[in-house]
């Protein structure tokens, strides 16, 4: 009698384990990978897929990593994707927006030329964004070289 009730609890406890081990290979299963984000429009097409799938923290994750902007931020934003809104419609989103067409990469002049006329016209942000976009560096790193100018 002891060993059937011996037996009975050690398949109880392989059935939990096996469970909880065959949940967790299909948790990480049904997660698509998100690529890296590396433009504007990219972080457009991205944050809006994860908020339609119901991945809401990797959306928020996705913005705080291309914008450096804070938890709470991030939260609005996706919240407002979620509701309908333009990604780029929250205040904190204006200098992430993607440039007009006039200062896109296809212009002839070189990077440090237009950074310098956005610097000169005042619009730094701006001149910080375009080196981020075309370059793929850092928020920290973008606004040193803009500083260096």
């Amino acid at each position: 009698m002891e060993m059937i009730l011996l037996f009975l609890i050690f398949l109880i406890v392989a059935g939990v384990v096996a469970g909880v081990v065959l949940r967790g290979a299909l948790k990480g299963a049904s997660a698509p990978a998100v690529p890296a984000v590396s433009t504007p429009e990219a972080l457009h097409q991205t944050v809006t897929w994860l908020v339609r799938e119901g991945q809401k923290i990797q959306a928020i994750k996705e913005i705080r990593q291309f914008t450096g902007l804070d938890l709470r931020s991030s939260k609005e934003i996706v919240d407002g994707v979620a509701l309908g809104r333009d990604l780029w419609s929250h205040p904190a989103m204006f200098r992430f927006r993607p440039l007009p067409q006039e200062l896109a990469p296809a212009d002839a002049t070189d990077l440090a030329t237009r950074v310098r006329g956005l610097k000169a016209a005042g619009q730094t942000e701006r001149a910080i964004f375009l080196v981020r976009g075309e370059t793929g560096m850092d928020q920290h790193a973008a606004e040193s070289f803009v500083q260096s100018l």
